[in-house]
């Protein structure tokens, strides 16, 4: 896979999934939501960054998240750079390319978004605000489709988790995230083909 390609892959998911999270911040109120479908929602929520809403406390655990993830970006720019000059399998690039443009998707909202966007609490947020939620390295990540494919309480004879409330699948994601789980589904799932013995 050419430089060109994986370039075009990571512009086209960094356009769909900037769109889609300006479109969700710009139309809902923070926790508003649309039935698609039963097992199908889009649902506005917005965190500090991490899988489902987990945070590094103390004052500079945002800006800590922020800073390491941009240098993973680059150690991840560099890996398919260097992928792309060996020759390496398609699927390797393909992959290493996903992760590379959701890494860099949820960044864009971590650095900018708390600079650009006012609050989405109980009014819709504006961009290019004159009155900002938050500073630089301090955005928010905007997160919105949400697949609750079951929910229930589980049933009494199961160990543990007996009779307690259970959701299949309740986390709240963005394109960006998409990304990243297919690009290391992909690494998993066809790890032979991404990394061929010679």
């Amino acid at each position: 896979m050419s430089l060109r390609k994986a370039y075009f892959l990571i512009f086209l998911v960094l356009i769909v999934d900037q769109l889609s999270k300006i479109y969700v911040k710009t139309n809902f109120v923070l926790g508003e939501e649309v039935v698609i479908a039963d097992w199908f929602r889009i649902h506005f929520i917005e965190n500090e960054g991490m899988a489902w809403g987990t945070k590094i406390p103390g004052e500079y655990g945002k800006l800590i998240l922020t800073v390491f993830r941009i240098f993973a970006v680059f150690g991840i720019g560099w890996w398919l750079s260097d992928s792309i000059k060996k020759r390496h399998s398609t699927y390797l690039i393909v992959a290493i390319a996903l992760i590379f443009a959701g890494a860099a998707g949820n960044i864009i909202d971590s650095v900018f978004y708390g600079v650009i966007f006012d609050d989405s609490t109980h009014n819709l947020a504006t961009i290019f605000s004159p009155a900002p939620y938050g500073t630089w390295f301090h955005g928010l990540v905007v997160d919105m489709f949400y697949f609750p494919i079951w929910e229930g309480n589980l049933p009494e004879w199961l160990p543990i988790f007996g009779g307690k409330h259970f959701a299949f699948f309740n986390a709240i994601f963005n394109v960006a995230d998409i990304a990243i789980s297919t690009g290391v589904g992909i690494l998993l799932v066809f790890n032979r083909r991404a990394f061929p013995k010679h």
